[in-house]
């Protein structure tokens, strides 16, 4: 098996400037001005809706009375004390976490929690998906954990596979008839993901034959994402593909998100499952468009 990894030193300088930036930032502490019994009462009601499957900034900020800006420093003074991980973004619990609360206002459930109760779904999505690759094609398969079961079903088969996600590379990294294009950045350990500049860059230089793409809701006519850090790589690997592929079950009508990745009339091919609102596929079909109903 081929892997080539793109865009590594510039990772390393990357990755240093984000630990410089770590290391001279300040952490306010509201000690003297906020009785140390309130503070603690706060930092176990943030971290009790971690644990409870989580809530944005703006909710937690509404309900504890405070600005955002406080949740935030909040969220740093917790990280402080190891009992979060602060993220790009956002912050999730050191153990037993079950949802990450994110700056973008959006709760970012860890990459395995999406694969509870639709797992069914999207075994079938991912095989229809596989059935549209012809040997020989460069396809990107997105971040997310339907990608990956097509990676699995795309195992034995020659061909190229341009993906940030790392579960698609735990997939194939011993198949030697794929040739793996592993993007650089930043890397989310809670997405198994790379994100950032240096992979946008990247990016800009590919050209692949489809991008099977995933997203966390479809309504009004567009295909939306919640997660602000991994958009701007979806939106560079969508350009960088002849044809898009939207793989969305039922549970992604209308879904979540506030960020816009393509309209729906962009993507060629939707493959979602049997219980999506039927006027959605309707208007696809009657403009042409196909659908396959896993």
């Amino acid at each position: 098996m081929t892997i080539m990894l793109l865009g590594c030193l510039s990772r390393v300088i990357s990755l240093k400037f984000v630990e410089n930036r770590s290391k001279s930032r300040k952490v306010c502490h509201s000690v003297g001005t906020i009785p140390d019994m309130f503070l603690a009462r706060r930092h176990e009601r943030i971290l009790a809706a971690l644990a409870g499957g989580g809530q944005s900034v703006v909710q937690l900020a509404e309900s504890l009375g405070v600005s955002e800006s406080t949740i935030r420093r909040d969220l740093d003074i917790l990280a402080k004390g190891g009992r979060l991980e602060r993220l790009y973004g956002g912050a999730m619990l050191t153990q037993g976490s079950r949802a990450t609360i994110t700056d973008s206002g959006a709760v970012e459930d860890p990459f395995t929690s999406d694969s509870r109760g639709d797992l069914e779904l999207r075994q079938k999505m991912a095989a229809e998906a596989a059935r549209l690759v012809a040997d020989g094609d460069v396809v990107v398969l997105d971040i997310g954990s339907t990608t990956q079961l097509v990676a699995r079903e795309l195992r034995g088969r020659p061909v190229t596979i341009i993906t940030s996600n790392l579960a698609v590379l735990d997939e194939v990294r011993d198949d030697d008839a794929v040739e793996l294009v592993l993007l650089g950045g930043v890397l989310r350990r809670n997405q198994q993901s790379l994100v950032g500049p240096l992979a946008e860059q990247v990016i800009g230089q590919l050209s692949a034959d489809m991008m099977f793409l995933s997203c966390t809701g479809v309504r009004g006519g567009r295909v939306l994402d919640n997660m602000a850090v991994e958009a701007p790589i979806k939106q560079a690997l969508i350009a960088a593909s002849q044809a898009i592929v939207l793989l969305a079950s039922e549970l992604k009508f209308p879904g979540s998100g506030a960020l816009r990745l393509c309209s729906l009339d962009d993507v060629d091919v939707l493959i979602t499952t049997a219980g999506t609102p039927q006027d959605e596929l309707v208007h696809r079909r009657e403009t042409g468009r196909k659908v396959i109903v896993a």
